[in-house]
């Protein structure tokens, strides 16, 4: 029995697909001779993200609760995407949370808040006067109460 040409086209036709297709992820190089390299103009460069900001926060007693603390010393890390971190120690407890702007708010508001190493609560309000300077109000646990002056 013969083969009719065009069954015999027709397997040499599938039999060349198949092997084009099992061959198509491959890449062949001969022994002992490196891999190709991309050409440098195809390099791509990635830029850079913003880089965060870290600003002096100096907290003033504003109460007669938070006299005993006198003037605090802290940090405001602005991460340049409406958050940072906020950190201070008052009394020998350190604080550390987060700042963040208020959405919908005037220009440059926001809330700080932070959790102290022994329980406490520090929470503040403050507006940006301009990219580097700020103030606002903090509040110890419910009680004493800080003017809160940022960068300078």
């Amino acid at each position: 029995m013969t083969i009719p040409r065009s069954v015999t086209f027709v397997r040499l036709t599938l039999a060349a697909t198949l092997t084009a297709a099992a061959l198509s992820g491959c890449y062949v190089v001969p022994l002992g001779q490196p891999a190709p390299t991309a050409p440098p103009s195809q390099a791509y460069a990635v830029a850079p993200g913003p880089i965060a900001q870290t600003f002096s926060a100096r907290l003033y007693p504003s109460n007669a609760e938070a006299s005993r603390y006198g003037v605090v010393a802290g940090t405001v890390t602005n991460d340049m995407n409406g958050r940072g971190h906020f950190n201070a120690q008052i009394g020998g407890e350190q604080f550390q949370g987060e700042a963040t702007r208020v959405a919908g708010g005037a220009r440059g508001t926001g809330v700080a808040n932070a959790t102290g190493s022994r329980g406490g609560n520090l929470s503040c309000q403050y507006a940006m006067n301009s990219a580097t300077l700020g103030s606002g109000q903090c509040v110890l646990n419910g009680g004493p109460a800080f003017t809160m002056h940022i960068g300078g």
